[in-house]
């Protein structure tokens, strides 16, 4: 398009919109035709006219994309209805097995009324790297299946109308009715968590402005948009930035938290979720009734019955026979007769004609040669493979036939070889497939023949013998050409008796699961199949026909292999390698050899008139009957149709048309025969698709667009009988307008599945039974797994197959009918070749249709949304079912059957396990899940009162619990001699002046510095004297300790204390990422006030640095001091607190949800716990610790900073960050030091699991031995995670680590340390609960097994002095044993409040000082922990001799997702999550307006990201009862994590509304 003359001349604006345009295309924010969009409506006022053209239409007036040379450009609809299809064959397409110009005109229809209702639908989101195909990939690349594809594909349909064209050339959208309320909110009032919604929301922003979550906890709420690291440090909070980042001066913290915190409202995302919203308003199709019953199975709401759905009115069918079966004089006794007769008599008959790569007849086998060359195979088979003794073949034994499907003679010779040596021939598909050898395991084969050629090809091992394949039996390789076999002396003959029911062969079947399975025909049923089809087809001896099937089984094998013989045929072989270079060589091989009968495909109709313009002069007037024998399938009657206009001018007789249906089990079901010139042809049926979808048959009149037309597959065969049964349940019988599986009796059948005696029971030997269940006569009838009726005349329907039914809701649809809807949509431009699989997948107690197609490799991204939406809409509108899953692979990845077509149980599979790779997906679960339980109701709360009456009427004990009492433990006299923390190091500095009190170790594990109980005095003192003089400080001042883990840190805590300062730690910033940490140290030094910060030089440095100022304003730091360089300089006097109560530090933390909160530490709090947590321990000074924990807030600072000092023993300090570069550094301290007792992280316990799970041997090699451990302990104030300690223990059990040693603290904001094991009492017992009744707020303890529990532990031992009672949070009444509730505390170490800024003191009450409502005499002071959990009596003995309480805790009330009105805890639908694929590194989950979203790190390669999509979503509907909303896939380390090991949800909902993630993938779940 014409460009302006010089970009630089543009207005500025104009330029800097235009840079930003270009950067949004080059990160993939946009798509290229957007781009080009926007920048012509930018530029359009500076671009002169073109002939008055609106410039944005002047690109697209272009041709879309290149015409393929081989694919005339659309020609403009033709008159003539033959032209139609004078067409070259195109290279894509579409499979014309499912071509129909009326389903076609239905489609368009169902769409166009669409149209009406638009709705935006949001698209994915996709990084555009992930599925830019190379290159080398664009051209198509080679496949086995070339231009010409099996039944998988064909080509472009005619008639494709403009109409649909034009109806659909915008992608509005399809969602009308869109979703039923399941997870999601009906309207937008309800999708706000609180607040006073109004009607409907119009935008995000009016969402936003009523989504005030009123938050359990109280300090200021500073979540808001944070810029994640790339990588994930070990140890980082993330900054709750928001009121500090991006400030500038004058703009007001209102102005930035007025869009909903601080999250920009017209950001990608925001609009995307928004969108997805309003497709999800409308009420889903069927009405929920208003109940939930709170019983603890919450019950799948069971569809009910549509009242209006047609029923059957018809009478009980009757069996329908075919004619006798005429006794013919000269028929064999049995087919080996045939051939002895034939083979002496008429040696020079043509029997077998085989065809070159070109399709030139190659060489012909006589009946002489059929026979000799049999024989001498017979022979060698008997008598030459072992020794006279111990033959390797005996008759009866199976033989597998492993030949080409372009050597139909050496397979002949095979099989008749193995007939008349009475051995059992199984011809199966070119070596390899895992299936097959179940089939040949099941069959007990170990010998399989195969030629010269074939045995080459076959891959070898080393030296030089055949690799063994997966799930093969061994097998013994025997190559047939006659140069290898032996003559037979003139005295053998061959064992030929009358026809038994001995077994003859075994034919293959895949069945629907994907396994192979073998039918046994008998040479009884072998001959009379042979005899029914001779009469039926009406063959004469000498005849010439064409086979383009595959001979190996079905009507391939039973007329040009068997048949061929009884009636000494002259059969015609085209394989289907010549079909792919030369389509039209089996009309040329007709035309040429005047054949009187055809066996083809509808695949092979369309090859011959897609290549009908190569050959002008071919007749087909020699033809009396062209078979089709895959008639069954209901859209062959469009192919039929169409060859036959295109070929009646070259002598087609349209009686010749005989389509027949087949099945392994039945053989020929049923074979239109041959016509009288002349007479009418017979009539079709045409069905109304919604009776069939209830398996009734009604002729279609209301709706013309829902309609099936069906051709007949003739009458019964002769000798048969047929009923139609049930296709579920009983075999019971159809009325005559019920569509039921066909089933028939008859000689000629299969008579079992070899070595399956349960399967064939249900398949071979069916008596149909009455309406009352009683059988109907005696004769066994055998399913054929074909769908269909019998219509007047008895002419036979087929309307489709048992494997390809899909049962949802209880209505039938066809897989066939659902394939061909999606071709008839526009597929042309994004299905590659007309690839299209349809399944059902099991998911929440019912089916679910999944689609899956190729999409061409030059298709675009809006052109494939669009099809997909079309598609859904498409199948919607005509089959009224919902899909479940659209997903759209690269060109030629989906798995082959050997003839090319899609094998779809390896689909399947493929679908199920994560590994189809697909390059779009759509998910609709909203709109097909309609059996979700009802949302939860929540009933109005029985009063506190009651529930305690109800527990002491029931006998239970209210859910209470206490550690130790403090008054009966006898303790030195350091508590009554000291009661501050100061003293008792002034008293070890004059008492034990050189015992070591500190170690702090680096990386490679040795010492790099030590603190006596003198030096740490002497230290504080210097640093207490500093802030005194330089720092002017006076006592009660805040001062915040910025070091890094070691001694430093807690040489600084004293030093304020000794001062009368309050010391506040703080995590140093990190130099690689200021500006995501420096932002959480800069809030809290402007929260906690602080009037001055000690750090380090180099600290120091960072924090005014240039990098600082880019973060935050580092001109309005407060005085800081570095305490590298101390003067000697004695305090004057040390500061002693006036009483117990006043403040000894302040500990900071973020929270998981985001929040920033300080609490305040009394000193008499500090002496509580720390002589608590000595009793537990039994921590004295002849003790070692070992830590490795991060030394900033909660129990983690109190053991590093401050035990030590209180109980004397020597603390080993091992920083974690130093275990990134020396993994083995804690364990081997621990080894060496001979350590008991020893505290961690969650992080650090799994960085070893990952780490050094598969380096066990290396640690002993190194001689790290833990069998000196006590107690291991994980520090945390989360429920216990059972699934790592427990790998942990017994990933190093090995190296002598006990299994009782591992056990973890619970502890939370208000008190640090409620539980922590200790050395006396009880090992930590676990628990199975019940998930759903977690949910509904109770608890139910289940076995170990019991589907959806979950496994609990206890945390700990309630340390001494600590009472805990559960807590209704609602009603603040006390719950009974095992009873979930709040747990709250009780304890002399609890905070004394939290540090606000406001000093808000009603906020602090209800936290730290609040009373039950009821039933607690005492009036006892408790503090909210913001923790579920409850209490259980165990049958354990605690230390005081009482029966055990266990306590354990369920998760944090703040991280609580509530939906459907049920209480969910992130951890457990993270954990299903993480458990679907092995690429998911890490997962977390949050809602954002009612919608799930969940988050999934990849690990694996970007093409697995979109495998995820339905297996997230699979997993949580099936295991929560939850849709998912949005499932975002992003780079591992993109979920921020904090020090404790924690995920830090809400910043990472922060950053995905921010658009701040740069997600791999974006799926947003219709």
């Amino acid at each position: 398009m014409a460009e302006p003359a010089a970009v630089s001349s543009l207005p500025r604006e104009v330029r800097e919109q235009l840079a930003e345009l270009e950067l949004e295309l080059s990160e993939g924010d946009i798509t290229q035709k957007g781009y080009e969009k926007k920048r012509a409506k930018l530029l359009a006022p500076y671009v002169p006219q073109t002939q008055g053209v609106d410039p944005a239409l002047q690109k697209e007036s272009r041709p879309q994309m290149p015409v393929p040379s081989s694919a005339p450009a659309p020609a403009a609809s033709s008159s003539s209805s033959s032209s139609k299809f004078h067409r070259a064959r195109s290279g894509g397409a579409r499979d014309e097995r499912y071509r129909s110009d009326i389903h076609t005109e239905a489609v368009q229809a169902a769409l166009a009324k669409h149209k009406e209702q638009k709705m935006a639908l949001p698209m994915p989101t996709k990084r555009r790297s992930t599925f830019v195909q190379s290159p080398a990939d664009a051209c198509t690349p080679p496949d086995t299946s070339s231009a010409s594809e099996d039944e998988g594909s064909l080509r472009r349909q005619a008639a494709l109308s403009a109409a649909l064209h034009q109806s659909l050339q915008n992608a509005e959208s399809w969602i009308n009715r869109s979703v039923q309320g399941s997870s999601t909110s009906s309207s937008a009032s309800s999708t706000l968590s609180h607040g006073e919604g109004k009607g409907t929301s119009g935008s995000l922003a009016d969402v936003f402005a009523n989504t005030r979550i009123e938050s359990f906890s109280v300090p200021p709420d500073v979540t808001a948009t944070t810029s994640t690291p790339s990588a994930r440090p070990a140890a980082i909070d993330l900054p709750p930035s928001g009121i500090v980042k991006g400030m500038h001066k004058g703009s007001n913290r209102s102005s930035l938290m007025d869009t909903a915190d601080g999250v920009p409202v017209s950001s990608r995302v925001s609009t995307k979720i928004q969108q997805l919203l309003n497709t999800l308003k409308r009420p889903k199709r069927p009405p929920l009734k208003e109940f939930f019953v709170d019983d603890f199975e919450e019950i799948v709401e069971v569809p009910q019955p549509d009242p209006n759905q047609p029923k059957p009115e018809g009478r009980q069918m009757t069996p329908v026979k075919g004619e006798p079966l005429g006794v013919v004089c000269n028929w064999p006794p049995a087919l080996e007769a045939a051939l002895q007769r034939w083979g002496t008599t008429q040696a020079k008959c043509p029997c077998l004609t085989a065809l070159d790569v070109t399709g030139k007849p190659v060489y012909t086998l006589t009946y002489g040669k059929l026979w000799s060359r049999s024989l001498k195979l017979a022979y060698t088979l008997l008598n030459k493979l072992g020794t006279k003794n111990e033959p390797v073949l005996k008759p009866g034994d199976r033989v597998a036939l492993v030949y080409p499907n372009n050597d139909p003679v050496m397979f002949m010779v095979a099989f008749y070889g193995c007939l008349l040596a009475e051995v059992i021939p199984v011809p199966i598909e070119d070596a390899g497939g895992q299936q097959i050898g179940f089939l040949l395991g099941s069959c007990g084969i170990a010998l399989a023949l195969t030629t010269e050629v074939c045995l080459k090809g076959l891959p070898k091992t080393q030296n030089g013998e055949i690799v063994q394949f997966k799930g093969w039996p061994r097998l013994k390789w025997v190559v047939t050409d006659s140069k290898y076999l032996s003559k037979s002396p003139k005295d053998w003959q061959p064992n030929i008796s009358a026809a038994g029911t001995e077994p003859a062969y075994i034919e293959y079947k895949t069945s629907k699961e994907g396994s192979v399975m073998g039918v046994t025909v008998s040479r009884v049923a072998m001959l009379a199949h042979c005899q029914a089809l001779s009469q039926a087809c009406n063959y004469s001896e000498g005849e010439t026909i064409v086979n383009v099937l595959d001979f190996k089984k079905d009507a391939g094998l039973w007329h040009g292999i068997l048949t061929n013989v009884m009636n000494k045929l002259h059969t015609i072989s085209v394989p289907y390698s010549v079909m792919k270079t030369c389509p039209l060589s089996w009309v040329q091989r007709v035309h040429a050899h005047k054949a009187k009968v055809a066996l083809v495909k509808c695949r092979d109709l369309h090859w011959a008139m897609m290549a009908h313009r190569d050959q002008r002069d071919v007749s087909l007037s020699s033809l009396r009957m062209l078979i089709v024998t895959d008639g069954a399938n209901p859209w062959s009657v469009s192919s039929c149709d169409a060859f036959l206009s295109l070929f009646q001018s070259h002598g087609l007789k349209p009686e010749a048309i005989c389509p027949c249906a087949t099945s392994p089990e039945a053989m020929t079901v049923a074979i239109r025969r041959p016509g009288v010139p002349g007479a009418p042809l017979p009539g079709r049926a045409i069905l109304s698709m919604n009776g069939l979808s209830f398996g009734v048959i009604r002729v279609n009149t209301e709706d013309k667009n829902s309609a099936l037309t069906v051709q007949d597959v003739g009458h019964v065969m002769p000798g048969g009988m047929m009923c139609i049964v049930k296709p579920d349940g009983p075999p019971q019988l159809c009325k005559t307008d019920e569509i039921g599986e066909i089933c028939v009796s008859s000689r000629a059948g299969g008579m079992m599945y070899y070595g399956l005696a349960g399967v064939t029971k249900n398949t071979f030997e069916v008596i149909p039974v009455n309406s009352s269940g009683s059988p109907v006569g005696e004769v066994p009838f055998v399913r054929s797994g074909l769908l269909g009726f019998v219509g007047p005349g008895s002419l036979v329907f087929v309307v489709g197959k048992m494997d390809g039914l899909l049962t949802v809701s209880g209505r039938r649809h066809n897989a066939d009918d659902i394939v061909a809807t999606g071709l008839a949509v526009e597929s042309i431009k994004t299905v590659y070749r007309g690839r299209i699989a349809v399944f059902s997948v099991s998911v929440f107690y019912d089916e679910r249709i999944v689609v899956v197609a190729e999409q061409r490799p030059d298709a675009s991204e809006e052109d494939s949304f669009q099809w997909m939406s079309r598609v859904l809409q498409a199948i919607d509108s005509i089959h009224q079912v919902g899909v479940y899953c659209l997903a759209l692979v690269p060109a030629n990845t989906l798995p082959k059957t050997p003839l090319g077509g899609i094998h779809i149980s390896q689909t399947k599979q493929h679908f199920l396990e994560g590994s189809l790779h697909p390059c779009n997906i759509l998910m609709c679960p909203h709109t097909c899940v309609t059996n979700l339980p009802k949302p939860r109701q929540k009933q109005p709360g029985v009063g506190p009162a009651s529930v305690m009456v109800g527990n002491l009427v029931a006998g239970k004990r209210i859910a209470q619990a206490s550690g130790r009492d403090l008054g009966q433990i006898e303790d030195n006299d350091l508590v009554k001699k000291h009661q501050f923390l100061t003293e008792v190091l002034q008293w070890r500095a004059q008492a034990t002046p050189d015992h070591p009190l500190f170690l702090l170790l680096n990386a490679k594990g040795t010492t790099v510095c030590t603190a006596t109980c003198l030096q740490l005095h002497k230290k504080a003192e210097r640093i207490a004297s500093v802030l005194c003089d330089k720092g002017h400080l006076n006592a009660g001042d805040n001062v915040v300790l910025l070091y890094p883990p070691g001694i430093e840190l807690i040489t600084a805590f004293y030093g304020c204390l000794y001062s009368g300062c309050v010391p506040v730690t703080v995590r140093p910033p990190h130099a690689q990422s200021l500006v995501a940490t420096l932002p959480t140290v800069r809030m809290i030094v402007e929260v906690s006030k602080a009037a001055c910060i000690l750090t380090t030089q180099t600290l120091m440095r960072l924090l005014k640095s240039r990098e600082a100022a880019g973060a935050v304003d580092v001109k309005t730091w407060p005085t800081i001091i570095d305490t590298d360089d101390l003067p000697r300089k004695r305090l004057a006097q040390i500061y002693k607190p006036p009483t117990p109560e006043m403040l000894a530090y302040l500990d900071f933390s973020v929270s998981t949800t985001g929040m920033l909160t300080g609490v305040k530490m009394s000193h008499a709090a500090v002496s509580g716990l720390c002589r608590a947590i000595k009793l537990q321990c039994e921590l004295y000074s002849s003790r070692q610790i070992a830590i490795c924990l991060d030394p900033y807030c909660g129990l983690g600072f109190v053991l590093w900073c401050l035990c030590s000092v209180y109980s004397g023993h020597q603390s080993i300090l091992i920083p974690p960050m130093e275990l990134e570069s020396n993994l083995f550094l804690w364990l081997s301290t621990v080894s060496q030091y001979k350590i008991r007792d020893t505290f961690c992280s969650y992080s650090v316990m799994e960085l070893c699991t990952k780490g050094l799970g598969n380096q066990v041997e290396m640690l002993k090699a190194r001689g790290i031995n833990l069998s000196c451990v006590r107690t291991c302990v994980v520090v945390a104030e989360e429920r216990p995670r059972v699934s790592l300690t427990h790998s942990f223990s017994k990933l190093f059990k090995d190296i002598g680590l006990s299994s009782r040693a591992v056990s973890t603290t619970f502890g939370s904001r208000v008190n640090v340390a409620i539980c922590l094991q200790g050395t006396s009492g009880p090992d930590p017992t676990t628990v199975y609960v019940d998930l759903k009744s977690l949910r509904h707020d109770r608890v139910r303890l289940v076995e170990r097994g019991a589907p959806q529990s979950l496994l609990l532990s206890e945390s700990g031992k309630i340390l001494p002095g600590v009472k805990v009672v559960i807590v209704n949070p609602e009603t603040k009444g006390p719950l009974g044993d095992s009873h979930l509730g709040e747990i709250w505390v009780n304890s002399p170490h609890t905070a004394s409040g939290y540090y606000t800024i406001y000093d808000n003191e009603t906020l602090q009450a209800d936290h730290f000082n609040t009373r039950l409502s009821f039933g607690d005499a005492a009036q006892t002071l408790w503090a909210r922990t913001g923790y579920l959990g409850f209490v259980r009596r165990t049958e354990l003995t605690a230390a005081s001799g009482e029966r055990h309480d266990a306590l354990y805790v369920v998760g944090a009330l703040d991280e609580t997702l509530e939906l459907r009105g049920l209480r969910y805890h992130p951890i457990d639908i993270e954990t299903s999550v993480s458990r679907t694929h092995r690429s998911i590194a890490e997962c977390a989950v949050f809602t954002w307006t009612n919608l799930l979203v969940v988050v999934v790190e990849l690990c694996g390669c970007e093409q697995e990201a979109l495998d995820l999509v339905p297996l997230v979503t699979n997993v949580v509907l099936e295991e929560h009862y939850l849709i998912v909303g949005v499932v975002v896939v992003v780079d591992p380390g993109v979920i921020p994590i904090n020090s404790r090991g924690e995920k830090q949800r809400m910043h990472l909902r922060d950053s995905f509304l921010a658009d701040q993630l740069d997600p791999i993938y974006v799926a947003y779940n219709m």
